[in-house]
Order: structure tokens, then sequence, then C-alpha cells
């Protein structure tokens, strides 16, 4: 664990020390789009993210290359070099995205010639799962289109969730960490190796996403751009493919039984994973609910519209930080949920906490002006947006309050700042926000 750890910590390091001046990089280069009329903040702000995060992923490999445990992983294994080589390509392609704007087909193809790549070095699903009747072994054409669609999904889902100041990095973060908690404990606890690289993709995931967030959080001062929202949607999927479709489920031993019994009691987190549908539950309802919208309405699937998830927070009076949180909940209510009942999938108490920490989700969702006031004891432990102000009248309260969460002001009063405006820092504040639908810009 302490090598995992210390992996993480210096890929976190090394992402974030490299985002401020990759920063100026982007800036200076002209990574700075104008505004356009469906984004959310009023700044140009420059992208290019990814190049930090990237590195960042390189130092990881690196570092765990040179510690003891670790470094079984790259002799035994060549899953981590297949996800460098991968990620290297998406990386690229993502870049020339974020400066020149290249087309969605073209992105597309990328995509499948990097999960293409992976396939080849030997990152590949070899199995299936399948409750009731074991493991079905694959045909090379079945696990290469298998490995190829899960890639696609993942990094399409968690780009199309991209869309507000630090959801992306912190949906994926707390995805990285169920699965490092998932992988660790079959790595570990049953001995089994094949589980390994997984266990290092989802710590070194979980390094770039956290030292990238200080820089994203709102207000942003730069984005992942294509060139970091695919990236970690890679590293994502690779580790999805390198535990799921490669760790026999009979070698878990969960109880003496044939290898049906063995897959049917790891159903809950091998099919999930598999989809994956609780790691990224909520970027993959919403990329499934976009391609039907946009389908049904004429459109290509790839054309940006403001109908995700996380603009309709935003459409039913839920401030950015806010909505934010509220997907950064329901993420981790279902990865975590999962990995609980993977673990001991016959506890009531399981199910009935996800019922209830479902019920409080719907509440936030119900109460999108409520803000909480802290009791007079714990006003040095609060953010200053819950504090209560001493001598001021109700009208003084109501606009602090106000002013903390960014809504004090129509939206027709804002004037976008253009690139190249003097003293435009990149700074995303999304500032005054008007309740009505119509005038809100939004970004994907």
């Amino acid at each position: 664990m302490r090598e995992y750890l210390l992996t993480l910590c210096i890929t976190a390091a090394v992402t974030y020390l490299l985002t401020g001046p990759v920063r100026k990089f982007a800036i200076v280069a002209g990574a700075m789009p104008e505004i356009r009329a469906r984004d959310v903040h009023r700044e140009p702000t420059p992208r290019l993210g990814g190049i930090a995060m990237f590195f960042g992923l390189c130092a990881g490999l690196l570092v765990a290359d040179h510690l003891t445990n670790l470094n079984e992983v790259f002799a035994k294994s060549n899953e981590p070099r297949a996800l460098l080589s991968g990620a290297a390509l998406i990386w690229l392609i993502g870049v020339l995205d974020d400066k020149f704007e290249i087309d969605a087909l073209i992105k597309l193809g990328g995509q499948m010639i990097a999960a293409g790549v992976m396939v080849m070095q030997g990152l590949t699903i070899l199995w299936l799962p399948i409750p009731g009747v074991g493991n079905v072994a694959l045909t090379q054409w079945q696990g290469t289109l298998l490995t190829v669609a899960l890639v696609v999904i993942t990094i399409n889902a968690v780009n199309f969730v991209d869309g507000l100041d630090g959801l992306a990095a912190g949906m994926v973060c707390i995805a990285a960490g169920a699965f490092f908690l998932y992988a660790y404990r079959i790595w570990y606890s049953y001995g089994i190796e094949a589980a390994a690289p997984g266990t290092l993709f989802a710590a070194i995931l979980m390094g770039m996403c956290l030292g990238f967030l200080p820089h994203n959080m709102h207000p942003a001062r730069i984005f992942m751009g294509d060139s970091g929202s695919m990236l970690i949607g890679l590293v994502l999927s690779a580790g999805a493919i390198s535990i799921t479709g490669q760790v026999d489920p009979d070698a878990l031993a969960l109880f003496t039984g044939s290898e049906k019994a063995a897959v049917h009691q790891t159903v809950p987190v091998y099919i999930p994973l598999l989809l994956p549908l609780t790691i990224i539950a909520v970027p993959a309802a919403d990329l499934v609910l976009a391609i039907v919208r946009r389908t049904w309405r004429g459109q290509s699937p790839f054309a940006a519209d403001r109908g995700h998830l996380h603009h309709r927070l935003l459409e039913i009076g839920h401030s950015h930080s806010r909505a934010v949180l509220i997907m950064y909940f329901w993420s981790a209510l279902i990865a975590f949920g999962a990995l609980a009942y993977s673990v001991n999938s016959a506890s009531m108490w399981i199910v009935l906490g996800v019922v209830f920490l479902s019920a409080v989700g719907l509440v936030l969702l119900l109460l999108p002006r409520f803000t909480p006031r802290a009791p007079q004891w714990a006003q040095a432990f609060v953010p200053p947006r819950y504090r209560r102000r001493r001598g001021a009248g109700a009208e003084e309260t109501a606009e602090a309050l106000e002013a903390a969460s960014g809504e004090s002001a129509p939206a027709g009063d804002r004037t976008p700042v253009t690139a190249g405006t003097t003293g435009v820092n990149g700074a995303t504040a999304l500032g005054p926000r008007s309740r009505a639908a119509k005038d809100r810009k939004v970004r994907i």
C-alpha cells in the first residue's frame, strides 16, 4: 500500500506543479478560445491542462517502475506499456483538438486507434464472467471489438460530463478511488497478481485528478480540455479492462463450489466494471441521454447542446458549486455502494444505507435555493458563505449569501471578455446568473 500511495503522491505533485507553467504556455500558444453561446465561464480560459496530466501519468509510471514491489508489474505484464502507448496517442489528438478544434469523427477515429494500439500490446478482454454460465472465452476479434467499444464509451462519457469547473476530474477521481479499493482487495487479499496493473492504473489516475483539481475548481484558472478528459477516460477504461477481462473469477475462491457459483458471487462488481455502469454511471447515463436527445431532434450525436445533467441542475436553480457537489454525491453513492455490495452482498444494512443516502440526494435536488446556516459555535469551521453575520440585517445577509453563491445580478448585465483584453487571467468565475433558462450560457 505504501508504494501505491507514494506513486499517487508523486503523480499528484508533478501534475500540480506543471499545471501552472502549462497554463502560461496555453495562453502564449493561443489555446484560449473565445466565449461561445453555450459556455458557462465569462472570460477566455486556457485549455491544454491535459499536458500536465499526461506528464503526471508518465512520472507515476516511471516511479512505479523503480519501486521494489511495483516493479514486478512491469516485469510480468506489458499492460503499463500498452497504457502509455494508447495514452500518448489519445493525448496528442486531444492537444490538437484543444488548439485547432478538429472534427468529431476524426477524434472518434483516433480513439478507436488508441484502443487498438492497447489491444495489440496485450491490454484486452480475454474472457467474460457471465452469471449462470461461467467464463466465456472470447475470440481475438470479439475481445478486440469489446475492448475498443469499452474504451470509446468511457472516453466519451467522461468527455461529455466535462462541462463545469472541477466536475470531470472530481467524478473520475471518485470512480478511481472506488476502483482502487476493489482492485487492491483482489490483489492483496486473494493474491491475484493479474489485478496489480489495474490497481496501479487506479492509483495513478487518482493522482492525476487530485493534482489538477486545485487549478480547476470553481473558479477555474485552466481547463483540462479534450487532451485531459479523453486521457483520464482512457486510463479509467484501461483499469476496467485489465481487471475485468483477465482476472479469473474462480481464482477468487469466494467459497467452495463450481466456477458458475464463483462468477455469480462476483456479478455485483464484475458486470458493472465491464460495461461500466457503476464506476461512471452518471457520465454514462448523460452520454446515453445526450445521444438519444440529439438523434431524436435529427442532430448529430456529437452536436453541442445544453441539455446535460449538470446544465439541468443549473436551470432548476442550483449554483455552480452546488451542482458540482451534487454530481460528486451521486457518483460516490453509486460507485462506493457497488463496492460495499461486492464485499458483502447479503448485508441488508448496505441496501438500507444506499436507500437513505438516495433520499438525501433527492432532497438536495429539490432544494436548490436552500442555504444552510451553521450554529454560532461552528462559525469558524465552515466556509464564509454559511456563516451568520453579526449585526447584519436580513437584507444584507441575503445579499451576502447571494454574492457568495454567485447569483447577485442578471446575466444580461454581463459582458463576456474577449481574448487579449488587459487583465484577463483565465479565471472562470461564473459570476451573476439569471434564473431564466433562456438567458443562461452553458458549456459542454
